[in-house]
């Protein structure tokens, strides 16, 4: 069979990526992140080479807005935006965080244009909905000619109406149009159309870059994202590992290495380094303590593993007969084994950057310990292990702290836990009776820190493979309209249980304190 013709680089057309991890990824539930959390993810977002990155909502809430203005101070190379409701306010308030970016400040203002958004949410007439929108590309104009409007809504918009609108807007001042799928609803040949007959209708269409947002309800905004473009987008929003709100984003991971992959067919290319994928991937789970699933396409654990003996054949014979790209182009390494008890500071430190991590000297300083510690227990110190390590001293300063656990337990015992806790610089410490080692342990903190929160999930896996592989537990606690993960590791799993617990109930007592403090 004749080998397809790869598009020559000079037929290539380059496609935007605009990463919404740090607003719409965050909106999912679970996945809110506090401004260093943000941060920590736009600076791995930078050296992943996106376009722009989304850093947040300004107007949502003080945290919000300091997350976006932190952004816009310190990351270079991205443009950043922020975004903003069709309203003066909002948009002025986005521009105070993004000013700090300068020329790379976007300001992204977007209002709903479906019919049965304009009837139901907005109760607008259409005349009004289109006079909002030139009115707040106007207000951001104003400001910056970095200016992105959404339609939101937009596959179930009247096209014609749609039509009109974006004219509009661009001849407000909109240097960026988003036609997004908000629930989504569309299918790739339906949303090639809509695109097309932007394209065909549209008298100013070519002095805006047509941007197209995904969502996934029926696990198509990868699909969706790559008819877009064929059909003449220019940018794609989506996030890392494909969070956001209900079923999420389109995956920045899988869009991506489709255009790489299948160069052949596909004359689009995208300004992403590849290899800082699979760290971006870690450093998001790290983050929010929400684990990839294993046969999550490129990024999932299972994405290059092969155990059917045939499939293992081919490979032995011809990597290409069951890899259609290679780890290493995603930021695999082809040996997993990183360090061992015998490693110094400076490898240590040097792979964890190679992971995409950034650590203070003080905290540098408590990660190495901790790797060494873990060195003399297992045989082997992977990647993943490393990510725990950097997950638990990257964190924000803690309330609670453990210090000791003990536990008995047994066929003909009941189970006891003793725990030993600093909280707010004072060592406390308890025995609580369970109905196992994990739920007396729980007890016991709670007792400790008078929490009133309720535990509603509680995950364990294996880090890595083996006997001496460290445990990792995902949990979820809740109290009142608040609900965060906590995430905590160990070779001891019952550990790393209390671990989970009291990272959980110190993000919530963090996340408590930030509303209070924003009243």
């Amino acid at each position: 069979m004749a080998k397809a013709r790869e598009t020559k680089k000079d037929d290539q057309r380059i496609i935007k990526i605009f990463d919404t991890t740090l607003r719409d990824g965050e909106q999912a539930p679970g996945n809110s992140m506090n401004i260093e959390e943000k941060l920590r993810l736009a600076k791995q977002l930078q050296k992943l080479n996106v376009d722009v990155i989304e850093a947040g909502f300004p107007i949502a809430s003080d945290g919000d807005f300091e997350a976006v203005k932190k952004v816009a101070q310190t990351i270079k190379g991205p443009e950043i935006a922020g975004l903003c409701r069709s309203s003066e306010k909002d948009i002025d308030r986005a521009w105070e965080a993004l000013k700090y970016a300068g020329e790379k400040g976007r300001i992204h203002t977007f209002i709903a244009t479906s019919d049965i958004h304009m009837k139901y949410k907005l109760q607008m007439e259409p005349g009004k909905v289109l006079a909002s929108a030139v009115k707040a590309v106007k207000r951001a104009a104003s400001y910056t000619p970095n200016v992105e409007f959404s339609c939101e809504d937009a596959v179930r918009t009247r096209l014609p109406f749609l039509a009109e609108v974006v004219e509009a807007v661009i001849e407000a001042g909109a240097t960026t149009v988003n036609i997004p799928d908000t629930v989504g609803y569309t299918i790739p040949f339906e949303y090639f159309n809509i695109i097309k007959y932007l394209k065909d209708n549209v008298p100013n269409i070519e002095k805006a870059v047509i941007s197209v947002h995904c969502h996934n309800d029926l696990g198509l905004s990868v699909a969706n994202s790559v008819a877009a473009i064929q059909a003449g987008a220019g940018q794609v929003e989506c996030t890392i590992n494909g969070i956001g709100e209900r079923a999420g984003n389109c995956s920045l991971e899988e869009f991506v290495m489709i255009l790489k992959t299948r160069r052949d067919i596909l004359p689009f290319v995208t300004n992403v380094v590849t290899e800082q994928l699979t760290p971006a991937s870690r450093l998001l789970t790290n983050i929010t303590g929400i684990a990839v699933q294993p046969n999550k396409s490129v990024v999932g654990a299972n994405a290059f593993a092969h155990e059917a003996g045939i499939h293992q054949h081919g490979m032995l014979m011809e990597k290409t007969t069951y890899e259609i790209m290679t780890p290493e182009s995603v930021g695999l390494l082809s040996s997993a084994l990183v360090l061992g008890k015998h490693s110094g500071r400076h490898a240590f430190k040097k792979r964890l950057e190679e992971l995409g991590h950034e650590l203070d000297e003080t905290r540098l300083n408590r990660a190495f310990d901790r790797f060494k510690e873990l060195a003399d227990l297992k045989k082997e110190v992977f990647d993943e292990d490393l990510d725990a390590i950097v997950s638990e001293e990257a964190r924000e300063e803690d309330h609670y702290k453990l210090e000791h656990i003990t536990v008995t337990c047994g066929s003909f015992a009941v189970a006891t836990a003793t725990v030993q806790m600093e909280i707010n610089g004072v060592t406390v410490r308890t025995a609580e009776l369970g109905d196992g080692p994990v739920d007396s342990a729980f007890k016991a903190i709670k007792k400790l820190t008078k929490s009133k929160a309720k535990l509603t999930q509680y995950n364990v896996g294996s880090i890595t493979g083996g006997t001496d592989a460290q445990g990792e537990v995902t949990v979820r606690v809740s109290e009142g309209n608040h609900s965060v993960v906590g995430k905590g590791s160990s070779t001891d799993i019952i550990v790393a249980s209390a671990k989970a617990y009291i990272h959980a109930l110190n993000r919530l007592s963090c996340k408590q304190k930030r509303l209070i403090e924003a009243v």
